[in-house]
């Protein structure tokens, strides 16, 4: 293993100026999917990658791909990367430290005249977060082919635009067909969303695995009425219905053991004071690291939710938004990850993610595994979040190390 190391300076003065970028009053970012400051972010990626002697290509979904050329350029490239999108309210960490630190991978590599037998790609994935156009990681699973090109590009926003329309107004719309080169091994970089790197007091996580998902859309139909005028026993309530069954979504989780249901989203019609809701659209993110138990989660809440349905004289929709089964990632990239973390020296943890990312995606196509550091109090998707410079550029040297080994013939 060639002893380099990459500059933590740099990586942190990367994170800040893209920072800037869609930046919120209270410290946080904004940089929504195929938004404005999402192509600046972008913009501002493809420039830095242009100068540290990347070529870029981006393929039909939007997604970005930084190449480094390896002493044997024909073999697949070891790719690592992230995302630039983020939440309505995320932080500055969330997705983009896994992109700068594979950027400021090929800077070390640079400034060390480090040359790969493989090359090396960083991937900038479109619309990882979903909370702009669902489902979520939807431009790694065309690539993955997970979904078709025509679905990826059909996903509409809630002002009814296009994946594809969008693509075309930012400029980020490109030629190249997805997943026609698929990588050689893929590793991600991200902080751990979570507290438990942080309550261990360990720098590293080697992530195992990831939870499995589902995302409910739930459309509860009543009967609008006055308010006034409408005895209780004669309603057909929507906005009540709608509420037992969050209550029983909630208590489902409660009652899971590693369960967690969250309900992020909601709509109700016709929305004024003194009416009775007729019609109540809400959200649910259900998750557990286990199948058969996510499956048994799902089950009950549609079995819950129905049960009210009927019971209170209610229509009932339930389509699924987004269905995605645990990930288990590859043990050979594991134990890449694992060594890199020792040779290194710093103290590590196995841990399984309690966030989607596009690396479940990847991992179909790819030996795949992902490198977590702690952030603070496991604040994330939020404004406040947060991660020390120490512990952003342990994850990059782990990184780093982790590609060296990944990318030798």
């Amino acid at each position: 293993m060639r002893n380099i190391s990459i500059d933590g300076s740099r990586l942190w003065d990367s994170l800040m100026e893209m920072a800037k970028i869609g930046a919120t009053e209270k410290g946080g970012n904004c940089r929504l999917a195929l938004s404005d400051p999402d192509r600046d972010g972008r913009d501002l990626f493809v420039r830095w990658c242009r100068e540290a002697g990347c070529g870029i290509r981006i393929d039909r979904m939007g997604n970005i791909f930084a190449r480094r050329p390896g002493q044997r350029d024909d073999l697949p490239a070891v790719m690592t990367g992230s995302h630039l999108d983020t939440q309505p309210t995320g932080g500055k960490f969330d997705g983009v430290y896994g992109v700068l630190a594979g950027l400021e991978v090929i800077r070390a590599l640079n400034d060390h005249g480090c040359e790969t037998d493989a090359p090396v790609e960083v991937a900038v994935w479109t619309n990882e977060e979903g909370s702009r156009f669902a489902p979520s990681m939807i431009a790694s699973g065309v690539f993955a082919g997970v979904y078709t090109l025509e679905q990826g590009l059909a996903c509409r926003d809630m002002d009814g635009r296009t994946i594809g329309e969008e693509l075309e107004r930012i400029g980020y719309a490109g030629e190249e067909r997805c997943g026609s080169t698929p990588p050689r091994a893929y590793f991600e970089a991200h902080i751990e969303q979570g507290p438990i790197l942080e309550a261990e007091s360990k720098t590293i996580g080697v992530v195992t695995g990831a939870q499995g998902l589902y995302w409910y859309d739930i459309t509860v139909t009543g009967m609008d009425a006055h308010a006034g005028s409408t005895p209780m026993n004669r309603r057909r309530d929507a906005m009540v219905g709608a509420a037992q069954m969050i209550s029983a979504i909630d208590r489902i989780a409660h009652e899971t053991p590693d369960g967690v249901t969250t309900i992020g989203m909601a709509r109700i019609r016709p929305n004024s004071r003194n009416v009775i809701a007729g019609q109540v659209w809400f959200t649910v993110d259900c998750r557990h690291p286990g199948l058969g138990t996510l499956e048994t989660m799902d089950a009950s809440i549609r079995a819950a939710c129905a049960g009210i349905a009927d019971e209170m004289r209610l229509g009932l929709e339930i389509d699924v938004a987004e269905y995605t089964p645990p990930t288990a990632f590859d043990p050979e990239q594991i134990a890449v990850v694992r060594k890199a973390t020792e040779d290194a020296g710093y103290s590590h943890m196995d841990i399984v993610s309690g966030g989607g990312h596009d690396a479940c995606h990847i991992n179909l196509i790819a030996p795949t595994a992902m490198i977590f550091v702690p952030c603070a109090d496991g604040i994330s998707h939020n404004e406040t979040e947060s991660a020390t410079p120490e512990d952003l550029a342990a994850g990059c040297n782990v990184l780093l190390r982790t590609i060296l080994t990944t990318a030798e013939a």
